[in-house]
Parts: C-alpha cells; structure tokens; sequence
C-alpha cells in the first residue's frame, strides 16, 4: 500500500542545504512539485527564525516554519506563534552560568532573534568550525556587549540557549555539567557545538504539534535530518529519512537513507516516497 503524505519536515543545515549553505534548482522544482501536490513543507530547524534563508521564508507556499528545535512554530503568512515551549530563566541562568566558565560562544534567542556577544562574534572562525557558518551567524545574530546583561534585562524566558565550543575537551567537560539537570535537554547539531532547550521540546513533538492543527496525522508525516536534534523527528514521523552524511546513530533511527546534502538527497526522497515517481536518480 502506497503510504499517503500530507506533511514533510526538513532540518536545513546538513539536509536541504548544500555544504555550502545553498539551495540548489532540482531541490527547488520537487519542493516546487510538492507543493502544488497539497503537501505542508515545513522547514524544521535549530535556527532561531532571524537565522532562516530569505530565500526559505520567501518560498513560493511554503508557510509554516519550525525554529529552535521546536520551541516555536510559526506560521509566517500572519507571523502567528502556534507552538511555543520556551526554556524557563531559571534553567536559562543556570545553564549559561556553567557555560560561562568555558571558552565558547554563547547564544540566547529571544522572540525567534538570535544574540551574541559582539567580542566573541569577531572572533567567530574560532568557535564555529565550518566557514560556510561564518557570515550567516554574523548576518542573524544581533551583536550585544553582554549575554548576562541581556538576559538580566530581559528577565523572561527564552526560545533556546546555545554554545560554540573552541576546545572539544571542554565540550565534553560542559556535557556532563549540564546533563546532571533534568530541566534541561541537551543536543548537538554540529558536533562542536550544545543546545540547550526545556525538557520535553524536541522537533519531533513541534512537527507533531503543527500536524495536529493541521489535521494530519503522524503516519502522514515525512522528516529528513542528519543531525541529533533530529532524531526524535525521524522517529515520531511515518516516514524518517536521514541523509547520507548523517551520523550512525541518525541512520539507526530513520526508515530509509537516502543520499547527501551535496547529492540532494531531500528532492531525491521526495520524488520516491512521497510523489511516487520512479527513474532517474534514487535514494
């Protein structure tokens, strides 16, 4: 039986997007084609929502969008919050109070606006590994003086908290400091990074929100990844596909494997589980 699929999640960096943070035409016309079959596209990212492609938010039927792992859901016609799970100041303190102590780059995300410290973001070749990432964090990230000031100001919660790490030994170190609070829920996209959300938010749970609004059920659902945070997507959706860059641990969770990021791999899935078209290239 052929499975019918009304809704597809898509994490951006590392699946949609090339390495070089391109989004390339064959990509473009499936989307395109899914689209125009009645199939929700839903970019699902860890990004906060000043952090997504103009080309992204712009895309022709492309409405609703995933942010922060899920701490926020927004439908970008009317700019409406849907779902909203944000990490409470408590645990935000105390999360970047241990970050604190570590050489990295830290990250609050207020209302969908990613901020940073306008010292670390000069200095951004040091703590974000991949220069592909350089410009776009420079670009979406609102540089400030200070994260402690900011969050003292704010004095609310928050979407997310993330940090860069320079050192993977301290990664490492910070890891397990953080872990021993089960308020917080801990994931990394990049490998050298942590992203610290409030318990119970993942992109799964998000993608599963939005499909209840929606009136799709989770069997109706396609997810691609290639990263941790996308694990519990892959696993809630009826169908989870993981790319072929993704790590061991991605493929393990998903239903199928298709290719690259660099080898579009998303449109190539699509194309096979959810438009139903044979030939040409395969996943």
């Amino acid at each position: 039986m052929i499975q019918q699929i009304k809704m597809i999640g898509i994490d951006l960096d590392g699946t949609l997007l090339t390495t070089e943070k391109k989004l390339l035409p064959f990509t473009r016309r499936v989307l395109s084609e899914a689209i125009k079959k009645g199939i929700f596209v839903v970019m699902a990212t860890g990004r906060p929502y000043s952090g997504i492609l103009e080309e992204i938010r712009t895309f022709p039927g492309i409405r609703y969008v995933l942010t922060s792992n899920g701490a926020r859901v927004l439908d970008m016609n009317t700019q409406k919050v849907l779902v909203e799970h944000l990490l409470p100041l408590k645990s935000a303190k105390k999360a970047l109070e241990i970050l604190q102590k570590y050489d990295t780059l830290q990250e609050v995300y207020f209302d969908g606006q990613g901020y940073a410290e306008e010292e670390k973001l000069e200095m951004i070749s040091r703590y974000h590994h991949n220069p592909h990432m350089w410009e776009y964090v420079r670009k979406s990230r609102k540089p400030i003086p200070s994260i402690p000031e900011l969050v003292a100001g704010e004095n609310r919660d928050m979407d997310k908290v993330q940090a860069l790490f320079a050192d993977m030994g301290e990664l490492e170190e910070a890891w397990k400091e953080l872990e021993q609070y089960e308020e917080l829920v801990l994931v990394s996209s990049l490998g050298y990074n942590i992203e610290i959300n409030a318990v119970g938010v993942d992109k799964g749970r998000g993608l599963m929100e939005l499909g209840g609004l929606l009136g799709i059920r989770p069997e109706e659902v396609m997810a691609f990844g290639d990263g941790d945070n996308d694990i519990r997507m892959l696993q809630k959706a009826g169908i989870g596909v993981a790319m072929g860059n993704a790590s061991d641990n991605v493929k393990a969770a998903a239903d199928y494997v298709t290719d690259t990021n660099d080898e579009e791999g998303v449109a190539k899935a699509i194309l096979k589980y959810a438009l139903h078209k044979t030939g040409g290239e395969q996943c």
